[in-house]
């Protein structure tokens, strides 16, 4: 784990313990340093927690044991004759020890000491300022901690350094930080190492932000606004910028992606807001849960949705839009069109736009329902019930599903009627070959 995304009061208390760690206690201590800070993390108290107070259990001082008459009994009747071979063998393994000792004691010197450096290095950022600072102080919360890293897999640690411990990587000497000055640069996929100079550092991509913001109100085509986005993404990406200011380029990203209903990039900047919101940076969590039920909703992946849904804390469930969602949810397990359609209009947010990709296979299934109940329906009825644009609208949607029978075909759409029973006998085949299958572009 990058020792950045740590809080300041961590870095000093593992500083601290590593200091007093001795030979006899050092493994057991590492364990346990690495199992409280996970366990930080896992229920996302990194930031939280007052580390000053927290001590290691392995790092109490423990008592003598006291030696009986028994023991100096023992002692005094062992023999005390040795072999050559024996002691020989014995001076071997004190040797060996000790210099493993004193190798483990200076790899333990200069961790502690590169904890301290970082320490004072982010004292100094947080004082500072000038885009250099701005771009290193936005590598925070970075990865998950003390993620296993193979030194033979990855650049970051050197199987030749005594510190290069694959759980604490140096990633101060491999992070990019761009030079270039460029406010708008076209997406290229990255096929080697990317170079400094060519990666806008993080006061640049603010920059970017905000035209890019404001050519979208000044209606600048969406292809264009896209590849943008998604340069501004790896920009972020390749520099290891995990903050605030990530979460609003994904959210702003995906808003507009719905606008067009480009689900591909949608679902791309929806996983990464994933992984962005479980670190604990702050961002529209509500909005876009509400979001990702809606999205289950469409896909009708019931086993995943229940999980999910199962899972939402009190504060998700009590804001408007996840309530909107669940509403939906309850509105389709009930099979309650009526109440559907009226959430549909109602919508918060851009909930609408999702329940676009799937409210026609909702006003097909609420159709084949009233055709079993009625004779006769009027376009104006079946307009205002399954909430079309207009009655072109619902008689287009009725001739592109096979359901355009009409009593009196040549009436205006005012006074047109819907023959039930010969629609209900096309319907049932029409839900089938339509909408058995969902096909969702770059799901998650």
């Amino acid at each position: 784990m990058s020792a950045e995304s740590w809080p300041p009061q961590l870095k000093e208390w593992v500083a601290s313990c590593l200091g007093q760690m001795t030979d006899g206690n050092r493994e057991e201590a590492q364990a346990e340093l690495r199992q409280v800070i996970s366990d930080a993390y896992s229920s996302k108290t990194l930031w939280s927690t007052d580390w000053a107070g927290v001590q290691l259990k392995s790092l109490l001082p423990k008592p003598m044991p006291i030696m009986g008459n028994h023991s100096l009994k023992r002692k005094l009747d062992s023999p005390t004759g040795q072999s050559k071979k024996s002691k020989k063998n014995q001076a071997n393994k004190a040797s060996m020890v000790l210099a493993l000792d004193v190798g483990d004691r200076a790899a333990l010197s200069r961790r502690a000491e590169r904890f301290r450096r970082e320490h004072e290095l982010e004292k100094q950022k947080q004082n500072g300022g000038g885009g250099q600072a701005s771009s290193l102080r936005a590598n925070q919360r970075t990865a998950h901690p003390f993620v296993n890293i193979s030194r033979s897999a990855t650049p970051f640690a050197n199987a030749d350094d005594p510190e290069a411990d694959p759980n604490v990587p140096n990633w101060d000497q491999h992070t990019i930080v761009g030079t270039s000055q460029e406010i708008f640069k076209d997406y290229l996929r990255l096929t080697s190492d990317p170079k400094p100079e060519q990666i806008r550092p993080y006061h640049v991509l603010q920059q970017t932000l905000t035209e890019l913001k404001k050519r979208w109100r000044e209606k600048v085509p969406y292809n264009w606004i896209c590849s943008q986005f998604k340069s501004l993404r790896q920009d972020l990406t390749v520099q290891r910028i995990k903050n605030d200011f990530t979460v609003a380029v994904y959210e702003i990203h995906a808003r507009m992606a719905l606008e067009v209903a480009d689900m591909v990039e949608y679902n791309q900047c929806q996983s990464s807001l994933k992984g962005l919101y479980e670190l604990g940076i702050p961002g529209n969590v509500e909005e876009f849960t509400a979001y990702r039920i809606l999205l289950l909703l469409h896909g009708r992946n019931r086993s995943e949705l229940n999980l999910y849904v199962s899972q939402l804390t009190s504060k998700q469930k009590a804001s408007l839009a996840v309530k909107h969602a669940l509403a939906v949810q309850r509105s389709l397990a009930l099979g309650n069109y009526h109440a559907f359609f009226e959430q549909y209009l109602n919508a918060p947010n851009m909930g609408a736009y999702i329940m676009d990709h799937f409210v026609d296979r909702e006003r097909l299934r609420a159709l084949l329902i009233m055709t079993k109940a009625y004779q006769r329906l009027s376009l104006a009825f079946i307009h205002q019930e399954l909430a079309f644009d207009s009655l072109g609208h619902v008689r287009e949607f009725l001739m592109s599903h096979r359901a355009a029978h009409f009593v009196s075909p040549n009436s205006p759409d005012a006074e047109t009627l819907l023959d039930c029973r010969a629609v209900s006998v096309e319907l049932p085949a029409v839900l089938e070959e339509r909408y058995r299958k969902v096909q969702i572009k770059g799901a998650i």
